[in-house]
C-alpha cells in the first residue's frame, strides 16, 4: 500500500544473513553494513562537544541524560577504510544502529566488507535501479489532494487572541483550546523542531512561511537521500504539514507554533519504498538529537515494500522489532518528543497502526476533524503487544494546509495531524522546560478527552492545551510558609501574566474548611515566565495549632471561561495564643518594612468594614505630600500592594484616610 507510510525493515536481516548477501549482489544496490563495534574511535564520552552541539548537550544536563556508547560516532577508522573499498559509495552513517549504508553493484566490494573484521553482516536496502521498471505510484497521493477554502474576505479576529487564525485554522485552535498558549506568549518561541519528511517543495516561496523565512526560524536542512541541503526542489507533503506548524498569514492561516525554528530533513524517497528510507530516518532523527532539536514531527511510516522481501506483519509492530522504531525510541531517550502519524490505513486491509508509531516511547497520532469526530481512514492501534495506540489525535481530516499554488486548503490524513499535534506540545513545552519528554507527554495525556477511558481509535482522545497547562502549572508551583511574631509569612513560586489572580486561603485549628483571607493579582509582563510572591498574614487571637494555607491561581478571570489551578500548600503550627500587639491591633501596615528598591511593598488595612472613600497618602520627612492613592474597600481585611515609587533613599510617611479622617500612619523605611 503507497499511503504515505512506509518500510518495515526488520532485524530479520540479520537472521536470514547468508541468503540475504547472495540476493543482494543481484538484486538490489544499496545495502546495511552492520558492525561488530567502535573499537579505534578518536571520539570520547569526556569531550562530547566534538560531537554534538552545545543545545545537545544542555538538554542532557537539564534532564539528567548521561551519555553513553551510543552516543559515540561510528569508528572513523572504520568507515574510512569501507570508502577506500573500489566501489562502494557511503550514503549515510547511523550511530545508534553502528551501521553504515552504502552504495554498490559490486559483489567483489560486498565480499570484501564483509571479511573486515568489525563488521558483523552486510544485507540488502534497495533494488538495483532498472529502466524497465514502472514508475510507482506517488506514496502521498491521498493527502496531496487539497481542496481550496472558498475565498471570503480575512476572518476578524477574535477579541483577546493573540493571533487572528482565519476560520477554519481558528476551529482547529479551539478543538484543544490551544489559543490559551498563544494568548500568554506561548507561541514556540526558543524551541526547535525537525520535521523529517519525502520533501519541503517551494517552503521559501510559499505565503506560509514568509515569516519563518524572514526571521531565520528555518535553522537546517538536509536531504538523507541525495546527500545535499536543499529540500526545496523536493516532494511537497513535507511543506504541508510543515505548514500546519510554521504557518503565519493573519486572518486565514496561522499554525500551531508560528515562532519555532525548524530542521528540514529530508528522509523519504517517495518514487520507491524500500528499507532504506527506515535507515535514513534514524540518520534523520539522530543528527535532529545532535542539533539540540527538542522534538521530532514525523509524518512517515512502514509496513509494506517494493520488494515483498522486506514487509513486516502486524505482529512485528511490537515496539521492538524495525530498524524504524529503534531510532525513534533512541530519540526519545535522547530527550525529545517524538510524535509520528499513526497511519492511514483504518479503513484498508491493514487496519492497524504502523511502525515507528509502535514505538513504547513515540506519540503516534490520529486523525479527527475539528468537531472531533474520528476520521475513518486513521489507523487503528492497539501495538501487538497491547499498548494504547495511537495515544492521541488532532485534526487531520479537512485539516487546513498550504497548496503548492499558494493558496490554502485542507487536506486529510494523519500526516498532518501529527504536526498539529507536535506544534501544540512545542507552545506547551516552551512553558515548561524544567520538565523533561515525558513530563509533557504524560501532561497531554491527562488533558484528553478519553483519558479515563482510551480507546483503539484516538487513545487517551484530544488534548486540552488549557487543561494541560494548569496540570504542568500545579506540579511547577511550590509554596512555603514560617511563623514569627504571630505573623506567617507566605512564599510560593509560580509562572504566570499579567491578568492571572492568586487567591490566599487559610485553614484554622478550630475550622472545618479553608477560608479565603487574601487575593493579589499578578504582577505586569504578557510572556509567561517564572515569578515568586510573599504575603503575610496576621493573626490576631487566634488559638495554637496547626494552620493550614493553600495558594490557587486563577489562570482565566474570565466569567464565563474561569478556570482556577490549585498550587500547593503549606501548614504552619502557632505554640500559643497569639497575644494582640501594636502591629497587629494596627489598621495599617507595611511590609518588608525596610524595603529594598526594587522590592515591591505591600500593605494591610487590618479592618473589617467596608470603605468606599479609603485613600493612602505619601509625605517625605518634610511634610510635602508626595502621592495620594484612592481605595474602594470592600468588607473584610484588604491587601494591597503599594503604588508608590519614592525616588530615593529615605524615611517616608505613609498616611491611611477614611474620608476626611486620618486613621494610621506608619513610617515606611526604603532602601535603594
Amino acid at each position: 500500500m503507497r499511503k504515505f507510510y512506509k518500510i518495515r525493515f526488520l532485524f530479520f536481516l540479520l537472521l536470514f544473513s547468508c541468503q540475504l548477501l547472495t540476493v543482494a549482489s543481484a538484486q538490489f544496490s544499496k545495502h546495511i553494513i552492520w558492525l561488530k563495534n567502535k573499537g579505534n574511535n578518536s571520539y570520547t564520552l569526556s569531550n562530547a562537544s566534538t560531537y554534538l552541539s552545545a543545545r545537545s548537550i544542555a538538554r542532557r544536563t537539564r534532564y539528567s541524560i548521561q551519555l553513553d556508547s551510543t552516543d559515540l560516532p561510528v569508528s572513523p577508522a572504520y568507515v574510512a577504510a569501507i570508502r577506500t573499498i573500489p566501489g562502494v559509495t557511503i550514503l549515510n552513517v547511523s550511530k545508534w544502529l553502528n551501521a553504515i549504508c552504502i552504495q554498490t553493484t559490486s559483489p567483489a566490494a560486498l565480499t570484501a566488507i564483509q571479511n573486515l573484521p568489525y563488521v558483523q553482516q552486510v544485507a540488502g536496502l534497495a533494488a538495483r535501479p532498472s529502466s524497465s521498471q514502472p514508475s510507482k505510484p506517488n506514496k502521498f497521493s491521498d493527502q496531496l489532494l487539497v481542496t481550496p477554502l472558498i475565498a471570503t474576505s480575512v476572518a476578524e479576529k477574535i477579541t483577546g487572541d493573540f493571533y487572528n487564525y482565519g476560520t477554519n485554522a481558528g476551529l482547529e485552535m479551539k478543538l484543544h483550546r490551544a489559543e490559551f498558549l498563544h494568548n500568554i506568549g506561548l507561541r514556540g518561541s526558543g524551541m526547535q523542531v525537525a520535521v523529517l519528511d519525502g520533501g519541503f517543495f517551494n517552503y521559501t516561496t510559499l505565503p506560509a512561511f514568509d515569516s519563518a523565512n524572514r526571521k531565520g526560524q528555518i535553522v537546517s536542512t538536509w536531504d538523507f537521500v541525495t546527500g545535499n541541503t536543499s529540500v526545496a526542489e523536493d516532494h511537497p507533503h513535507g511543506m504541508q504539514c510543515l505548514s500546519t506548524i510554521a504557518a503565519n498569514i493573519p486572518g486565514q492561516f496561522v499554525g500551531k507554533a508560528p515562532q519555532a525554528s525548524f530542521h528540514l530533513y529530508r528522509t523519504e524517497d517517495v518514487i520507491s519504498e524500500f528499507p532504506i528510507e527506515e535507515f535514513n530516518w534514524v540518520a534523520g532523527a539522530e543528527r535532529a538529537d545532535s542539533v539540540g532539536a527538542d522534538l521530532i514531527s514525523s509524518s512517515l511510516g512502514y509496513y509494506d515494500f517494493d520488494n515483498p522481501v522486506f514487509n513486516y506483519t502486524y505482529a512485528q509492530m511490537d515496539g521492538k522489532t524495525t530498524i524504524a522504531v529503534k531510532g525513534a525510541d533512541l530519540a526519545a531517550k535522547k530527550g525529545l518528543l517524538v510524535f509520528n502519524s499513526a497511519g492511514n490505513e483504518g479503513a484498508g486491509a491493514w487496519r492497524y497502526i504502523i511502525t515507528p508509531a509502535d514505538g513504547d516511547s513515540v506519540v503516534a497520532v490520529g486523525a479527527v476533524n475539528a468537531a472531533g469526530t474520528v476520521a475513518g481512514f486513521s489507523s487503528y492501534g492497539p501495538s501487538v503487544d497491547g499498548r494504547i495506540k495511537p495515544e492521541l489525535a488532532s485534526v487531520g481530516w479537512q485539516a487546513v494546509v498550504q497548496s503548492t499554488s499558494g493558496t490554502i486548503g485542507v487536506a486529510n490524513g494523519t500526516s498532518f495531524s501529527c504536526p498539529n499535534l507536535a506544534g501544540l506540545a512545542t507552545c506547551l513545552w516552551q512553558g515548561f522546560t524544567e520538565f523533561n519528554n515525558m513530563k509533557i507527554l504524560d501532561a497531554l495525556k491527562r488533558s484528553a478527552s478519553r483519558y479515563s477511558n482510551p480507546n483503539d481509535r484516538i487513545g487517551y482522545g484530544i488534548p486540552d492545551m488549557r487543561n494541560a497547562f494548569a496540570y504542568l502549572l500545579s506540579a511547577y508551583a511550590t509554596m512555603t510558609g514560617s511563623i514569627s511574631n504571630c505573623k506567617v509569612d507566605l512564599t510560593w513560586r509560580t509562572k504566570d501574566v499579567e491578568g492571572m489572580q492568586f487567591l490566599i486561603e487559610r485553614k484554622l485549628p478550630t475550622e472545618n474548611t479553608f477560608q479565603k483571607i487574601g487575593q493579589l493579582n499578578a504582577t505586569s509582563g504578557t510572556i509567561l515566565s517564572n515569578k515568586t510572591y510573599t504575603y503575610q498574614d496576621a493573626l490576631n487571637a487566634i488559638n495554637p495549632g496547626n494552620i493550614q494555607y493553600r495558594i490557587t491561581q486563577v489562570i482565566d478571570t474570565l466569567t464565563t471561561t474561569r478556570q482556577l489551578v490549585y498550587l500547593d500548600s503549606t501548614t504552619v503550627t502557632l505554640p500559643s495564643r497569639c497575644s494582640t500587639t501594636d502591629d497587629i491591633a494596627s489598621l495599617l501596615w507595611i511590609y518588608p518594612n525596610p524595603t529594598p528598591g526594587k522590592t515591591k511593598a505591600q500593605f494591610v488595612i487590618n479592618s473589617m468594614e467596608a470603605a468606599s472613600d479609603c485613600k493612602l497618602t505619601l509625605h517625605d520627612r518634610a511634610g510635602r505630600l508626595l502621592a495620594t492613592q484612592t481605595l474602594n474597600k470592600s468588607a473584610g481585611i484588604y491587601r494591597g500592594e503599594l503604588p508608590f515609587t519614592p525616588a530615593s533613599s529615605g524615611v517616608y510617611t505613609i498616611t491611611l484616610w477614611i474620608g476626611n479622617t486620618k486613621r494610621e500612619s506608619k513610617d515606611w523605611i526604603v532602601s535603594y
